[in-house]
């Protein structure tokens, strides 16, 4: 059931080069409802883009991205609505991105994945090109709201399998993507329903690529959005950092208190408003007034039966009450039809989660962690590095109390904390592999 999204959310991006590159052609934007009327108009916008095609074009590429679809998202919702405006931002960042192409021959193969995310009354809606991504955290549960672009997915969509069953096989190979093309297929689901508690996601191939999706959920469910975003770019750039790392997380507070757009629906309405509401929802007034007029009618008849005076206002009430239901239905069907009609002008897909994991913090978690720090510890003391080893072992033993507790949330954090302690000098040591080597040649202004 739809909720409002609190006014008081917690959010938070890093971006990072990764061990790997020499420069990072990744990009983000996050651009919050200032107040109520705003949420209202156009809720919150967070975007997250992927670069390709070279040194600085990709660069160029998604930095474009992530100015010009909130920018134009926000200037055509209030009159489009949600899909259309989302369709109509994504392509004219596509078509923006392709100009620059078309004027620049040195940008050929300029493109960039694109991954958006709004927050508004009515629920979260996506637009979305490419393979970076966007999960929702809810309980237990992580949840993959996109379809990665890429001949992998596509081809496990044909089969009707997995694509984790097809392994590697073009795995970083995407088939659709902002800039290549004068026209692009894009994307646009929702509203996805949102939970207090709930948890968004968009990041890179650069962090999915190195970080599981039960680590994503037991680090979001578990950390601020600041520190979670530092903690994932971390155990990504430990275990290889071959590509640059985004991550942008979107925290909804668990308690309903000052909200844009009202607060919180209860899941099983009790009060008088929820329950009138609901059956409004799920009945119609229209079914309901017809039902009341038959009523009235076997009301009537039963009082001409009796002889009663009440009979003819009785059957003239339910005559009004019918014809007005009636015509209240027809107006409520034609309505119906004519929003199918736009939603399919619009193409917007039918909303799904593409893929569930589930996850638990246990022990099994906590030793993936402890040897994840056991090998940073390897590595950090055969480059010497001065690492707070106190702090390292303070928050080890730490973490080995509350194990012994059972306490295996708090056991997780504190390995969490121990591993970043190392990790963090670690990661900055690293030389990168990548020189900087623009792929377009320099004119020759002497000839």
């Amino acid at each position: 059931m739809p909720v409002a999204v609190a006014q008081k959310i917690r959010y938070a991006s890093l971006t990072d080069v990764g061990i790997r590159r020499s420069h990072n052609q990744d990009a983000c934007a996050v651009q919050p409802a200032t107040d109520e009327s705003h949420f209202e108009a156009t809720g919150h916008v967070f975007v997250v883009a992927d670069g390709m095609g070279g040194h600085a074009v990709g660069e160029k590429a998604s930095a474009k991205a992530v100015r010009d679809v909130p920018l134009t998202y926000q200037k055509h919702v209030v009159g489009e609505g949600a899909a259309k405006s989302i369709r109509r931002a994504f392509e004219e960042a596509n078509a923006g991105i392709f100009q620059i192409g078309v004027n620049n021959p040195e940008f050929k193969g300029l493109g960039t994945t694109g991954t958006a995310l709004f927050l508004r009354p009515e629920g979260a809606w996506l637009g979305h090109v490419g393979d970076s991504r966007c999960y929702r955290i809810r309980g237990n549960k992580v949840e993959q709201l996109t379809f990665d672009h890429s001949w992998v997915w596509e081809i496990a969509r044909r089969q009707g399998i997995d694509p984790d069953e097809l392994g590697d096989f073009k795995r970083n190979v995407i088939i659709r993507s902002l800039g290549p093309e004068a026209e692009v297929e894009v994307d646009v689901e929702g509203p996805h329903p949102i939970e207090p508690g709930d948890s968004f996601l968009l990041c890179s191939d650069g962090l999915t690529n190195h970080v599981k999706p039960d680590e994503l959920g037991a680090i979001i469910s578990l950390f601020p959005a600041t520190e979670a975003c530092s903690l994932l770019v971390d155990l990504a750039n430990l275990r290889g950092g071959s590509d640059n790392i985004t991550a942008l997380i979107v925290q909804v507070p668990r308690g309903d208190g000052n909200t844009f757009g009202g607060t919180v629906t209860p899941k099983r309405p009790r009060e008088l408003p929820a329950i009138v509401k609901w059956w409004g929802r799920t009945v119609t007034w229209p079914l309901t007034g017809l039902g009341l007029g038959a009523l009235l009618v076997l009301a009537s008849i039963w009082l001409l039966d009796v002889w009663q005076p009440a009979a003819v206002p009785a059957f003239f009430l339910a005559v009004v009450v019918t014809l007005g239901s009636l015509t209240a239905l027809m107006l409520q069907i034609r309505k119906k039809t004519r929003d199918t009609g736009t939603t399919e002008g619009n193409a917007v897909r039918v909303v799904q989660v593409y893929k569930e994991y589930r996850f638990e913090i246990g022990r099994e978690m906590c030793a993936r962690i402890a040897d994840q720090r056991a090998l940073a510890k390897t590595a950090a003391e055969s480059a010497q590095l001065p690492i707070d080893w106190e702090a390292v072992r303070a928050t080890v033993d730490q973490a080995e109390a509350k194990a012994k507790a059972a306490d295996w949330d708090g056991a997780f954090q504190a390995h969490c904390l121990a591993l970043q302690i190392i990790g963090t000098p670690l990661n900055k040591s690293h030389h990168k592999d990548e020189a900087f080597k623009p792929n377009w040649t320099t004119p020759n202004r002497s000839a």
